[in-house]
């Protein structure tokens, strides 16, 4: 697919817009919609008609150079050697005309330590798009690679959405719990990702709804597993594998820190607190996963303001084993 140069720059970026890229055929689409049988297909027709309404050039991300991201390992300290990988990336990229390319990447750890959230904040590093594909959900690789139009219900796949209904050639797609999808023996939810994480042939990949070649190649993958043993071996292969521990006390007290702070800036209320926590506080928050600790705090937050206190006490932090909790209704 065609590339060319774009000179553009905006505040919001950390990383300058400096490419459009195409990432379909006009003519291809056009041959598609002509051959459509009159009163058929109607989502496919709307389909064609919106990616040509939209047409199919799309920002493509491109350094000027390699970013500050002294806030980010300060904000993900286990993620230093996956943030030092990204780095690299970006300083091959920077100076060239090429645009940035991201080997896939796969973050191996235990639940809750933030790799979700670590993809969240790749994504505004990058100044592209984000799209979340939860494959402990999936039933069937059509949620990836689309499904026929033939079927009832049918509609295109996530890389297409992405793609095709996003502003990006090169969006940020996470492939969360890669090592729970759940085939059968007629579908495979990882079947897309063969030919989708190799550059060659992603440049041109069919949706199997839309059946018109779109190039993914440039799209940054991120896929996260507690186990890697249930990856098949290909896969493994395709991608750089991070190890992503726990953080170490310290650590978890400065993601703490940082949470606190973070939630107290997001939210007018948060004028209304003290600018740090307490030590007995930290020490607590301290001992949960990343995950745990945005849960406990805006429960503390909630309970010092019932008390009327501008900084949260160790008695404001929910009691161990309130968050496994359901009301009856819930499953």
């Amino acid at each position: 697919m065609e590339s060319r140069s774009l000179v553009a720059q905006t505040p919001a970026f950390q990383l300058p817009v400096a490419q459009i890229r195409s990432v379909f055929s006009t003519h291809d689409v056009e041959r598609k919609l002509a051959k459509l049988p009159e009163r058929e297909y109607e989502n496919l027709r709307s389909t064609y008609q919106r990616m040509l309404e939209r047409g199919p050039d799309r920002f493509q991300v491109k350094p000027s150079g390699v970013p500050t991201m002294a806030s980010l390992y300060e904000q993900l300290p286990n993620f230093t050697e996956v943030l030092d990988d990204v780095k690299r990336h970006v300083a091959l990229a920077q100076d060239s005309r090429d645009g940035l390319e991201v080997t896939p990447m796969l973050l191996l750890g235990a639940p809750g330590i933030g790799k979700t959230h670590f993809a969240k904040k790749l994504a505004e590093l990058l100044g592209t798009g984000m799209s979340l594909v939860p494959m402990s959900s999936m039933t069937a690789g059509w949620l990836l690679s689309g499904s026929s139009s033939q079927w009832k219900g049918a509609k295109p796949g996530k890389v297409f959405e992405a793609l095709v209904d996003g502003q990006y050639a090169n969006p940020v797609i996470v492939v969360d719990e890669i090592d729970k999808a759940s085939a059968d023996a007629q579908y495979d939810p990882l079947g897309a990702l063969y030919s989708l994480l190799e550059h060659d042939t992603a440049q041109n990949f069919t949706d199997e709804f839309a059946e018109v070649a779109i190039d993914a190649s440039q799209v940054i993958w991120i896929t996260t597993a507690n186990d890697e043993r249930g990856i098949p071996e290909p896969i493994l292969n395709r991608m750089n594998v991070f190890e992503i521990e726990p953080p170490s006390p310290e650590a978890a007290r400065q993601i703490a820190r940082n949470l606190y702070q973070t939630l107290c800036a997001e939210h007018d209320w948060g004028r209304l607190f003290a600018p740090e926590l307490r030590d007995d506080v930290l020490e607590q928050l301290a001992a949960q996963a990343p995950r745990e600790m945005r849960r406990a705090l805006m429960t503390a937050f909630g309970n010092a303001r019932l008390a009327r206190r501008d900084e949260i006490h160790p008695d404001d932090m929910p009691r161990a084993g309130t968050a496994k909790t359901r009301m009856g209704f819930m499953q």
